[in-house]
C-alpha cells in the first residue's frame, strides 16, 4: 500500500510537472508573438493560460487585456480591466485603470476618464503616465466645454440674427405693402382725373355736336331732298307702266286720277279768277 501511494504521488508530481512546462512554454510563445506585433496569436495563447490552465496569474489577464486591446476588441478588453480593478498588486490595480481611463477617453467621456486616472494614482502615485494623461483630458475637458459654450453662444446669436432677419423681412414687408397702397391710390386718383378728363371731353364734344346738329340737319335735309328729287326724276324717267306697276295701279284707276287732279285744278284756277284783285272801297256802293 506504501508503495501503490509513492507511486502515485510520483505520477501526480510528474504530471505537475509537465503543466508548468506547459505554462511556461505559453507565457513565452505569448510574449513572443505580442513583441511581433501579432496581437491576435498573443491573444490565443494567453487565452489558453487563463482558460484552459486555469492560470490565475494577474499579470497574464493584464497582458490578455493589453493583446486584446491591440487587436481592435476594445470590449473585452474593457472588460477585462475591469476584472483587475481591485486586484492585489497596486501596480497591476494602477494600470488596469489607466487603461480603462485611456479607452474612455477615446470615447470622449472626459468626465469618467479623470475618473479612472485618479483612482489610478491612488493606487500607485508614482504611475507618471497616469497624471500625465489626468493633465491631458482636464485640457481637453475644459476645451471642450469652451467649445459647447461657443456653440450654444453661436446658436444664441444664429437665432438672434435669425429673429432679426424675420423682423426685418416683416418691415419690408410692410413697407412694400404700404408702397403698394399708395401706388394703387395714385392710380385710383389718376385713373378718376382721366375719367373727369373724359367725361368733360364728351360733354364738349356732345356740345360741339349739338351746335353742328343744325348744319348737319339742313345738309341732311338736303341731302334727303336731292334723293327725293333724284328719285322723283328717276320715276319721271322710267315707263308709265313700270311705274303703276311698282305703285300696284291699274291704268284705269290712273286716269281716272288723273282726271279727277285736272278738274279740281281747273275749279282752283276758275275760283282764283273770280277773286278781286284789288281791296274793296267802301265808300262807293256795292253796285
Amino acid at each position: 500500500m506504501k508503495l501503490l501511494g509513492w507511486v502515485l504521488g510520483l505520477l501526480l508530481f510528474i504530471g505537475g510537472i509537465d503543466d508548468i512546462a506547459t505554462v511556461n512554454r505559453l507565457k513565452k510563445q505569448a510574449e513572443e508573438a505580442y513583441q511581433k506585433g501579432d496581437y491576435t496569436q498573443a491573444v490565443q495563447y494567453y487565452q489558453l493560460l487563463v482558460d484552459s490552465m486555469q492560470v490565475q496569474d494577474e499579470r497574464v489577464r493584464l497582458n490578455l487585456a493589453h493583446a486584446q486591446l491591440h487587436a481592435g476588441d476594445t470590449a473585452t478588453a474593457q472588460r477585462q480591466y475591469s476584472q483587475l480593478m481591485n486586484a492585489e498588486s497596486t501596480n497591476i490595480k494602477s494600470v488596469a485603470y489607466q487603461q480603462l481611463g485611456n479607452i474612455t477617453t477615446q470615447q470622449q467621456q472626459y468626465q469618467d476618464a479623470l475618473a479612472m486616472y485618479k483612482e489610478s494614482l491612488k493606487a500607485n502615485p508614482a504611475n507618471e503616465d497616469a497624471r500625465y494623461n489626468y493633465e491631458l483630458v482636464k485640457k481637453l475637458q475644459k476645451e471642450q466645454e469652451q467649445q459647447q459654450e461657443q456653440s450654444e453662444d453661436n446658436q444664441d446669436q444664429s437665432d438672434e440674427e435669425k429673429e432679426q432677419q424675420e423682423q426685418q423681412n416683416q418691415e419690408q414687408n410692410e413697407e412694400q405693402s404700404e408702397q403698394q397702397q399708395d401706388q394703387e391710390g395714385e392710380s385710383t386718383d389718376e385713373q378718376n382725373q382721366e375719367q373727369q378728363q373724359s367725361d368733360s371731353e364728351q360733354q364738349e364734344g356732345d356740345q360741339q355736336s349739338e351746335e353742328a346738329d343744325p348744319q348737319e340737319q339742313n345738309t341732311q335735309q338736303g341731302e334727303e331732298q336731292s334723293e327725293g328729287e333724284k328719285s322723283e326724276e328717276e320715276m319721271s324717267n322710267s315707263p308709265l307702266s313700270e311705274r303703276l306697276e311698282e305703285m300696284n295701279i291699274s291704268e284705269e284707276k290712273a286716269r281716272m286720277i288723273l282726271e279727277a287732279m285736272r278738274n279740281n285744278e281747273m275749279q282752283y284756277i276758275q275760283q282764283n279768277r273770280r277773286k278781286p284783285t284789288k281791296p274793296k272801297d267802301r265808300s262807293k256802293p256795292d253796285w
